[in-house]
């Protein structure tokens, strides 16, 4: 029986979208993301109401215009071909997302109390790094981490590993505030690589597994086998590890917002695990890396 934490492809496609998550859908109160695919000459007009909105192109371009104002994303041929540029809308705004050749589309939310402008960031300024070493090397796009992005409460970024290694490992928790801990909800989108290549696997044979788990004050019990499309909530817990099969390159997009005061990811590792971070110092990160985007190191 899948936890009622996994939500598998099309099981939660609402109107335009493939995926809605919101926090009434999750149980939390934060974090949100939805999934609109376009054809080509399509478009989409939304409103954010009380989330900030940064829109991600996971395959395809497109336009977004808010206020008067319009930016065209070049976007990427899929998920593995590098950082993509993106579009921050604040809340209480109109916005329409178009494209004339098509594509899929990410909307990654979070409830917001102050409104940001709205704006523009290009692929180029976007932080590539190498985490992790060996059969934990991953390469990570941090778009909208807290340090890299302004923001009222998002923090949202997209790993990629290769087929065969670990990520999000050692497992790690940050659903508490405190001194060492932020609490925020995440929400984890997958997308799967087909055999041998870097075209996104859509029904196909590629899959990983995802873990999450609790304490024994907060039980929470999480295994799932992931594919295309899929999406795991992390409301509370250690997660970890991603598993990427062999063979098979695994993406997954995190979106994360709490309702503390201070907008940042701070986690503490299950200290049964954390040890495995002074391996990482006796080892070289996967050759592999980076995949189709130039890195600023670990």
């Amino acid at each position: 029986m899948n936890s009622k934490y996994y939500v598998p492809v099309g099981s939660a496609a609402t109107g335009p979208f493939d995926l809605e998550v919101t926090p009434e859908s999750a149980g939390w109160t934060e974090s949100s993301l939805r999934v609109l695919t376009l054809a080509p000459g399509g478009s989409a007009e939304l409103t954010t109401r009380d989330d900030e909105i940064i829109v991600v192109p996971l395959a395809g371009s497109a336009s977004v215009s808010s206020e008067g104002t319009e930016f065209a994303l070049t976007g990427r041929r899929s998920v593995f071909d590098g950082p993509s540029d993106f579009a921050y809308v604040g809340r209480d705004s109109a916005y329409t997302v178009a494209s004339a050749t098509g594509g899929r589309f990410a909307l990654c939310g979070a409830r917001a109390r102050q409104k940001f402008p709205f704006r523009y960031v290009p692929a180029a300024d976007v932080s590539v790094e190498l985490r992790g070493a060996g059969n934990c090397s991953r390469q990570v796009h941090n778009f909208g981490t807290a340090d890299r992005f302004e923001a009222d409460s998002i923090i949202a970024c997209e790993v990629i590993t290769p087929g065969g290694n670990w990520s999000s490992y050692p497992s790690h928790k940050h659903d508490e505030n405190s001194d060492v801990e932020s609490q925020l909800e995440e929400i984890y989108y997958f997308e799967i690589a087909e055999a041998g290549d870097t075209a996104v696997d859509f029904g196909g044979t590629g899959f990983g597994y995802h873990r999450v788990y609790g304490t024994v004050e907060r039980p929470i019990e999480v295994l799932e086998e992931v594919r295309s499309g899929d999406v795991v909530l992390v409301p509370h817990g250690y997660h970890g590890p991603s598993i990427a099969a062999p063979g098979h390159h695994m993406y997954y997009l995190n979106v994360m917002a709490g309702p503390g005061e201070e907008r940042s990811w701070n986690i503490c590792d299950d200290p049964a695990h954390t040890w495995l971070r002074g391996s990482w110092e006796h080892q070289t990160v996967d050759p592999r890396l980076p995949l189709h985007a130039p890195s600023e190191g670990a």
